[in-house]
């Protein structure tokens, strides 16, 4: 598959994939900014939705992911940011 691209592009697209997890904990982390800030009940329910897809992909179990989305309290996902962390 990669020998389609350049050894540039193979370097950026590897560099992605082993970065993969520290972009998407920062994606979450701006996404919280955005939960804080939205204040309407049509962009709050958009960016749960996407905070559930950013901690699937981030492989956070099943159970944990239905909880801070049904509390739908952004200080939960900012926890889970910062235990993340280290």
């Amino acid at each position: 598959m990669l020998e389609d691209y350049t050894r540039y592009q193979q370097r950026i697209i590897k560099g992605y994939y082993r970065n993969f997890e520290a972009i998407q904990i920062q994606k979450l982390s701006e996404l919280v900014t955005e939960l804080f800030l939205a204040e309407t009940e049509k962009k709050k329910a958009t960016l749960w939705k996407r905070a559930q897809e950013m901690m699937t992909k981030l492989e956070i179990p099943a159970s944990r992911i239905t909880h801070i989305v049904s509390q739908k309290d952004p200080q939960l996902v900012a926890a889970l940011i910062k235990e993340l962390l280290g």
